[in-house]
């Protein structure tokens, strides 16, 4: 067990400093004063860092630090925050490292005992959440579903007995199908849409999933945050622990899924091994 301190008025280390999502006011005073302090910014997008640059008036030095580009970028950064640089990380909008691979370096910066300062600011899941109407005592930030509908449908299923408020993003071209996902697997549950926010045509639609899959069948635009009510129905664990695997396999089966995808998910819930619970199956049949 190590404790570490990573607060410092200035100097080196790793700054993790928020950028507003839509909003520029939503920019704090000690945000900006980092960015120009810093001897280098990592941004993910430089072009849109630069449009923060320009209406800042920040000129510190920006390099990208990207999914595609992190393992070369991340080992260049490391050696500048070893040698006693200051630098600063920002990702495209909002706080960095909660769904982008700024994540990667922090644990790198963390792993070499560089210290890892983080600024708050602002964050469309909690602004999102907030303003939902739905319960704020406990919730799961999940970020984006699978894309391929098998994926998502299996990720879903791992939420279905969730008692906290589900965050979710997602892009405007796959909302439709998402709401079609959750109301397949978790029910017309209560649902909030945030869509732009922080922006010009921040909108908030509330209802339940049936209405707002209506609702977006029509030609929506701008990123969603989507808000899904936590279960109240108890989860089954203890029932299916005690069962007999076979049976329940039999019961996701009789519930819509197919042979193969049941055998799998129980093996995984069970951790049994999926050949020998396959051969069991079919023997018994």
């Amino acid at each position: 067990m190590k404790a570490t301190s990573s607060y410092q008025q200035q100097g080196a280390g790793l700054y993790i400093v928020p950028t507003p999502i839509g909003n520029l006011e939503d920019m704090t005073y000690r945000a900006v004063r980092i960015l120009q302090e810093s001897d280098i910014v990592a941004a993910e997008d430089t072009r849109q860092t630069m449009k923060l640059f320009r209406h800042f008036s920040i000129e510190t030095k920006l390099v990208s630090y990207h999914e595609h580009n992190k393992q070369t970028s991340g080992e260049r950064l490391l050696a500048d925050l070893e040698a006693g640089k200051q630098i600063a990380l920002v990702s495209d909008a909002g706080m960095p490292g909660i769904s982008d691979p700024g994540s990667d370096l922090i644990r790198q910066a963390i792993a070499a005992d560089i210290p890892v300062i983080v600024l708050p600011g602002a964050n469309a899941a909690l602004t999102a959440l907030v303003a939902s109407g739905l319960s704020t005592e406990r919730f799961l930030y999940y970020g984006f579903l699978p894309r391929k509908k098998k994926e998502r449908r299996e990720a879903l299923e791992q939420l279905k007995y969730e008692t906290g408020t589900l965050v979710f993003y997602e892009a405007p071209h796959r909302l439709k199908e998402m709401l079609q996902g959750v109301e397949e697997v978790l029910g017309d549950r209560h649902v909030t849409l945030a869509r732009e926010l922080t922006k010009r045509y921040e909108e908030y639609i509330r209802g339940s999933v049936s209405e707002l899959r209506a609702w977006a069948a029509e030609d929506v635009r701008g990123e969603f945050v989507v808000l899904v009510e936590g279960s109240n129905e108890e989860r089954p664990d203890a029932v299916i622990q005690d069962s007999d695997p076979l049976e329940q396999i039999r019961r996701y089966i009789e519930e819509g899924e197919k042979p193969n995808a049941a055998l799998k998910r129980v093996a995984k819930e069970r951790g049994l091994d999926r050949q020998e619970l396959y051969l069991a199956f079919h023997e018994a049949d």
